[in-house]
């Protein structure tokens, strides 16, 4: 029977490594312009640290690992024939796979608080893992690549953020808008029309414009018990366009009368006046339909949409007051974004936007025609290695198509060719693979136009 992997999860080939090891790299390298510093976390959490953090619907998708040894030792008979899986799963696991990076990440500023110099910018980039249904795009295994700086209030660390996120997609030749909105903003709209204690529900429908529509999201709003009249205040707000500094100036006016929704317009005015000092090669846009998971931020929330792909969120993040408030540490407030790689890998698959230098491997195989031969090239491989070529001598000396269709395999652009005849010069034949050009070279002028074509 042909081995399998389970449902959810992948292999990836060293093309996809390559591409992936691209994204993770032009990431990281950017995090570290602004301080950002790499942490990781364990795998595994205690079922204590991961319970209760996701709402029932996480508690469910978590992955639980059964306790080593006889797991089944403290548990009765009575027990077992009582068949309550949630009952079960609590005294034979006592440790479970992370849903997130954030909670653990809450979990380990309040473990190490002593020893963190605040503010502290963190990136961390590892899998997660969901038992939830796999579908297209969904999976089960998958990776995070968060960024959050934690213990500063400053709208300053907003605006890093959207000049982080600015500046890799940029280097990644990705065109995107940046949109923004405020949680206190949306609080105050469903304060101003009456709806207050509605919030969720009203943010729920109108983030949805963009997929089903103005008609589908009144009927939603109809059907969570909001009033007509309410819904009919809500219009101009749902479909507000124009300049970011026009919905300014009509959403100030609509919440002259909220305190809350007012203090969201200025945290808003203040970051796109801050952006403006340097300008962003992206566009940046107010969207008042942006939402994103409401129980959890409370300030700034983004959302980054690639502009040339169809294809949802690619990067998402926002300010959150209380995240290790869960651990019994109230008070630290934090700020983060957090990269879509699978999606970001899909689109920059869809663009053909790899830089060849990143997702080619080997630059120069030495074809194998014996001992002697290959005593010959090896030093000279070694040379080439120094000098940050990447070389290989084929192993074995088998027929010379075969070594040919290695090299076509995996797209090594040159090949080199050592006989008899270039031995008895001390040169080498180098073969352009693209143009099947040859040139008789000296080891010398050999290392010099392989860098040439680096």
């Amino acid at each position: 029977m042909k081995p399998s992997i389970p449902k959810g999860t992948r292999d990836f080939s060293p093309v996809e490594m390559a591409k992936r090891n691209y994204i993770f790299d032009t990431i990281r390298s950017v995090y570290a312009l602004y301080g950002f510093q790499q942490i990781e976390t364990p795998s595994m959490e205690t079922l204590q640290t991961l319970m209760g953090k996701y709402g029932e619907e996480g508690d469910k998708l978590l992955f639980k690992v059964l306790n080593s040894g006889d797991f089944l030792n403290k548990v009765s008979d009575e027990e077992l024939q009582q068949r309550n899986a949630l009952h079960l799963a609590a005294r034979l696991c006592e440790k479970g796979l992370r849903y997130d990076l954030t909670v653990p990440f809450a979990r380990y500023v309040v473990m190490h608080r002593e020893e963190l110099q605040l503010p502290f910018k963190r990136y961390q980039v590892q899998p997660v893992w969901r038992a939830d249904r796999p579908q297209k795009g969904r999976y089960r295994e998958f990776y995070q690549f968060d960024g959050d700086v934690v213990g500063s209030d400053s709208l300053l660390n907003e605006v890093e953020l959207m000049q982080i996120v600015d500046t890799v997609f940029k280097r990644f030749g990705v065109r995107v808008q940046i949109k923004i909105n405020n949680r206190k903003i949306l609080t105050g709209i469903a304060e101003v029309i009456g709806e207050a204690d509605k919030i969720v529900d009203i943010t729920v429908a109108i983030d949805k414009l963009d997929k089903i529509g103005l008609e589908a999201v009144n009927e939603e709003l109809t059907k969570d018990g909001i009033s007509a009249e309410a819904i009919e205040k809500l219009q101009p707000i749902i479909l507000l366009s124009g300049t970011n500094e026009e919905k300014l100036q009509v959403i100030s006016e609509v919440l002259k009368d909220s305190e809350t929704g007012l203090k969201g317009v200025e945290e808003i005015r203040f970051i796109l006046d801050t952006v403006k000092l340097f300008g962003l090669q992206n566009e940046i846009q107010l969207d008042l339909t942006l939402a994103r998971g409401l129980n959890y931020y409370t300030g700034a929330i983004f959302e980054v949409k690639a502009l040339d792909v169809q294809i949802g969120s690619i990067t998402g993040g926002g300010r959150y007051d209380n995240l290790t408030g869960i651990f019994g540490m109230p008070g630290i407030s934090g700020v983060g974004i957090s990269f879509g790689v699978d999606r970001i890998f899909d689109v920059l698959n869809a663009l053909d936007a790899y830089p060849k230098e990143a997702v080619n491997g080997t630059q120069l195989l030495f074809i194998n025609f014996g001992e002697k031969e290959t005593a010959f090239c090896m030093p000279i491989a070694a040379r080439l290695r120094e000098e940050g070529i990447r070389t290989e001598v084929f192993p074995d000396s088998v027929k010379m198509k075969k070594q040919m269709s290695y090299a076509n395999a995996k797209s090594i652009p040159f090949v080199a060719l050592v006989g008899e005849n270039e031995m008895n010069e001390g040169k080498v034949t180098l073969k352009n693979m693209t143009t099947g050009e040859q040139n008789l070279v000296t080891p010398d002028e050999l290392v010099a136009l392989m860098r040439n074509h680096q």
